[in-house]
């Protein structure tokens, strides 16, 4: 396959940034997305070029770390797909794709398609814990748990912090992570008695990073790569509106 790259080039938070056009040649379709830019990294270094730079990690789908736009969606076109688990047979021979980083003000950019996405690290920080010791793992039938609440709290819980839901929301918002982060500890036995304290810290933070607010539009959801539902974004108001009644 032989593809032309439009890629975001930003030196810097204080760069302007421009789009610039690479030729991606002789890509196989079994490779993911992050080797085709391996690909074209190591003919840029040859040549005397700048490499790309783009966060990754495990390349296995489960860090959060490769994030970036591909063709204006978070993580590309395939639903339920990280940008590392996204392979080039989904693209066409000759095809023109557009790669960006995350877009939002909470989310500087650092270079090129890297952010700073620390503002997730300080939402969990203010909140996103049980404060008491949790010790080992208890016996299965110790602790009591309705299925359909054990089931809903690993969903929320399978969030990897990637942004893709801050990258797709029209407003900027963080919600979807945030109510992630809140629900799937709301739903245990573990996480009750800081239930509503936990739930206004963490939403008073996101709030206090610049995240926007959430309309309901489920542009989070649909681009999430573990499938987040949106009731967890009602779950978190819930919480969040009981807490400052209280």
């Amino acid at each position: 396959m032989n593809l032309t790259l439009r890629v975001w080039r930003q030196s810097g938070p204080d760069d302007a940034g421009r789009m610039v056009t690479y030729r991606a040649e002789d890509v196989s379709p079994d490779m993911s997305f992050l080797e085709m830019l391996d690909v074209v990294n190591e003919r840029l270094i040859l040549e005397g070029d700048d490499p790309i730079a783009f966060d990754h990690d495990c390349r296995e789908g489960i860090c959060g770390m490769c994030g970036m736009v591909i063709n204006g969606v978070a993580h590309g076109e395939q639903r339920a797909t990280t940008t590392c688990q996204l392979h080039m047979r989904h693209f066409e021979d000759g095809a023109v794709v557009t790669i960006e980083p995350w877009r939002a003000a909470p989310f500087p950019v650092i270079k090129d398609l890297v952010v700073d996405r620390s503002a997730f690290d300080r939402i969990v920080q203010a909140g996103g814990f049980v404060s008491v010791p949790a010790g080992s793992a208890p016996d299965a039938h110790s602790v009591p748990v309705r299925k359909e609440d054990a089931d809903a709290a690993f969903d929320a819980a399978t969030c990897i912090g990637c942004g893709a839901c801050v990258a797709a929301c029209p407003n900027g918002s963080a919600s979807l992570f945030t109510a992630a982060k809140i629900t799937h500890l709301a739903l245990l036995p573990q996480g009750q008695p800081e239930r509503l304290s936990r739930a206004k810290a963490m939403v008073d933070q996101m709030d206090a990073e610049g995240f926007g607010g959430c309309t309901n539009t489920g542009e989070c959801t649909a681009v999430c790569p573990k499938g987040i539902p949106l009731d967890t974004i009602a779950q978190m108001n819930s919480d969040y509106l009981k807490a400052n009644a209280k």
